[in-house]
């Protein structure tokens, strides 16, 4: 409990530096290209128009509607939320590595790097999330209370998503291979979700597979936050519980990690 309390701290302690740190690389992610930060959203869109020309007019024509849903609309939701656990899964990985140089110069926790991280992936995935947001209120798919499950999206991948980077942002510094396994992880971790199929059609056995799927608990909650109105929350009290009892112990797991190696981090990185 002191590791988490020292944690919070650290965070709370470093808010100004996380937020500065962030816009700074945004300028310099965007500042030698033209469209800047449109791609924020063309780049998952370009991808699910893609898998849509693939999935839902070319293998095995036309697709019929998901839940009286139109097929473009289940993709576009399943490759949104994707897009952000992965990549805050990813970029947490490489936070600290990726930021060797800064390590060496300056003095803050390394925490903070993963901090910075997921608040550029929280910003992206609220951006594109605002063009979901705007077909579902003018196709009225659902009543617009449920727009406050996104919040809770937000929370929840947040909390996963940083307890499996505090792990791997320390293990990739020491051992770079990682990086490589995640990526292949990560991979199948898109197609064991339903991003692209439906869960509802699914065979039995791969729905008993989603059922302890993280990646899917949060795909359809941010999907039936915009496209469902028979539920608020995606989920029942069994799959709460067991998301956050996992969240909880991987948090437990990555602070022991983290903080068990970091103050080593630079000479690994030299």
């Amino acid at each position: 409990m002191s590791l988490f309390r020292m944690f919070l701290k650290e965070q709370r302690e470093n808010l100004g530096l996380i937020w500065k740190l962030n816009i700074y690389d945004y300028k310099t992610m965007y500042s030698r290209q033209y469209l800047g930060p449109i791609w924020i959203i063309l780049m998952p869109v370009m991808s699910a128009l893609v898998l849509w020309l693939v999935f839902g007019l070319g293998i095995r024509g036309v697709r019929e509607p998901v839940q009286d849903i139109p097929f473009i609309m289940h993709l576009l939701t399943g490759i949104f939320s994707f897009g952000f656990i992965s990549s805050s899964i990813t970029g947490g990985a490489s936070a600290i590595l990726d930021k060797q140089n800064l390590m060496t110069k300056m003095k803050f926790p390394a925490s903070v790097l993963i901090s910075i991280k997921s608040l550029g992936n929280i910003m992206n995935v609220t951006i594109v999330t605002s063009i979901i947001l705007i077909v579902s209120i003018w196709n009225g798919y659902t009543d617009p209370i449920t727009y406050i499950g996104f919040f809770y999206f937000l929370f929840a991948t947040v909390c996963f998503t940083y307890a499996i980077a505090l792990t791997l942002s320390a293990t990739v510094v020491v051992v770079r291979d990682v990086k490589n396994i995640l990526g292949a992880f990560i991979r199948l971790a898109f197609f064991m979700s339903p991003v692209i199929w439906s869960l509802e059609s699914a065979n039995p056995l791969m729905q008993v597979i989603t059922a302890y799927n993280p990646f899917a608990y949060l795909i359809m909650t941010y999907r039936y936050t915009f496209l469902y109105e028979d539920l608020y929350i995606y989920g029942g009290a069994t799959q709460h519980i067991y998301f956050w009892t996992l969240t909880i112990f991987l948090f437990y797991i990555g602070l022991h990690v983290h903080y068990r190696f970091r103050n080593r981090f630079v000479d690994y990185m030299r």
